[in-house]
């Protein structure tokens, strides 16, 4: 049996629903930046569930174009974690708003 859309949806809605209760809920910023991939990759998966329903190839240029931001982003995204690991020794958020002043 083959999976219909509404199952790649279904793992989709999970899979964001977890992404962001981890962003809400976690307090360090590496646990935070998994979720956030995890959410985009929910996204994806969406993407990749149209494009196949309608047989269309939009979706998988959309799911490209997210991946590679996703690469950058991660690539920016650690070595701002390195750098502040550096300065303080963590990388929890809460220690981070002293960046604000």
């Amino acid at each position: 049996m083959e999976p219909n859309l509404a199952t790649y949806l279904g793992l989709s809605g999970i899979l964001f629903t977890i992404g962001c209760v981890g962003v809400v809920f976690k307090r360090n910023a590496l646990g935070m930046f998994m979720c956030i991939e995890l959410m985009l990759n929910a996204v994806n998966l969406t993407f990749v569930a149209f494009s196949r329903y309608y047989a269309d190839v939009h979706g998988q240029l959309f799911v490209f174009m997210v991946m590679s931001v996703a690469a950058a982003e991660a690539a920016v995204g650690l070595g701002i974690f390195i750098a502040f690991f550096r300065n303080r020794q963590s990388i929890d958020v809460d220690t981070a708003s002293i960046l604000k002043n």
